[in-house]
């Protein structure tokens, strides 16, 4: 045995219980895969995305990620296992979810970024005139002849208090004549539920991207860890990429290597690609396209995806020809429609 050989071997022996194998390289493994539920993408994936392993799909708004992703979802939920999908946007519809045929009860939906607070019954929101305003003024002498007071130009001061008081304490009154220093106000949304008279509580998603999306990636691994789900879809979306691209490279190797011994379907929806080495496969999907069956009713989308990196693939012999080997289908198309087109 060289020395090589002998060095390489006492290597390996030290770092057995830690790291197995750590001079040999991994060999090739064609993973199994599961269906997309589209026709046309998964003839072009040789039957779908790969089981245990990482797949992103990147691409713009209205590409075609989510309609794929929910495809996905509804194979895996009607198949009896359970699926998790990290919302990181809050911008999933569960409607559509279940019109695209997700079993919900076997759907773990997981919100980022929603605070829920306690608001007070509506009864508390009357609004009364204060009593400092129900008193008239004393009479003043002034210019005008038993006289209404001094300078027109001085009886609009106090107004803005005046109209602030007419309402809500905590709000911030406008004001007429005075001048107002320019605010930021933090914007906030209320769910439709809030609007009902006997809610008592209200959804603010004002939080911070990378705030939701340390959150997301907090959840990603405990989700992960945990075991239990066959597929995990990380929604990024919604996210710019420079918030996405702050997320460390070490965080898609131990999610890759969780899927691995999960045997779990990991899916990235990004804007950019961010995942880079860690990922199985990258799936590029270009903006939709309006299909152009009708002049004046929209009748759906026809989407176009490029597979952009897939790690290894299945070589049908170890024989080498003689001949070039034909080059391999990359790009793929289907076409979507709209629900009231109906069947033609």
């Amino acid at each position: 045995m060289s020395s090589a050989a002998t060095l390489r071997l006492q290597i390996e022996t030290a770092l057995a219980h830690r790291i197995p194998s750590a001079l040999t390289p991994r060999a090739k493994v064609i993973r199994p895969v599961a269906p997309t539920g589209v026709a046309e993408l998964d003839m072009l994936l040789d039957g779908g995305l790969p089981i245990g392993a990482l797949t992103e799909m990147v691409g713009p708004e209205s590409s075609g990620r989510t309609a794929v992703a929910l495809s996905f979802a509804r194979g895996v939920t009607r198949s009896g296992s359970v699926c998790a999908w990290i919302d990181v946007s809050d911008a999933l519809s569960p409607e559509s979810a279940a019109e695209a045929g997700v079993d919900l009860s076997r759907l773990l939906w997981v919100r980022c970024g929603v605070i829920e607070a306690q608001v007070r019954p509506r009864e508390e929101y009357t609004f009364s005139l204060p009593d400092k305003y129900m008193v008239s003024a004393p009479v003043k002498k002034g210019l005008h002849g038993g006289g209404c007071g001094g300078h027109p130009r001085n009886e609009v001061k106090g107004m803005a208090q005046a109209i602030g008081g007419l309402l809500h304490s905590e709000a911030i009154a406008p004001r007429c004549a005075e001048p107002q220093k320019r605010m930021r106000a933090e914007r906030e949304t209320s769910s439709p539920q809030s609007q009902i008279q006997t809610q008592q509580r209200y959804v603010v998603r004002g939080a911070k991207p990378w705030a939701r999306m340390d959150q997301a990636l907090r959840v990603a691994d405990l989700v992960l860890q945990a075991g239990g789900f066959s597929a995990v879809v990380l929604d990024m979306a919604g996210i710019a990429p420079e918030h996405v691209a702050r997320v460390p490279l070490a965080t898609w190797f131990r999610y890759r290597a969780a899927a691995e011994r999960t045997q779990a379907s990991v899916l990235l929806l990004t804007q950019h690609p961010c995942a880079k080495s860690s990922r199985e496969l990258m799936l590029r999907f270009e903006a939709g396209r309006a299909r152009r069956d009708e002049v004046t009713v929209f009748n759906g989308i026809e989407h176009h995806v490029e597979v952009a990196r897939r790690r290894f693939t299945e070589t049908p012999a170890n024989v080498v020809p003689l001949r070039k080997p034909p080059q391999r289908e990359t790009a793929a198309r289907w076409s979507s429609q709209a629900s009231w087109v109906g069947g033609r």
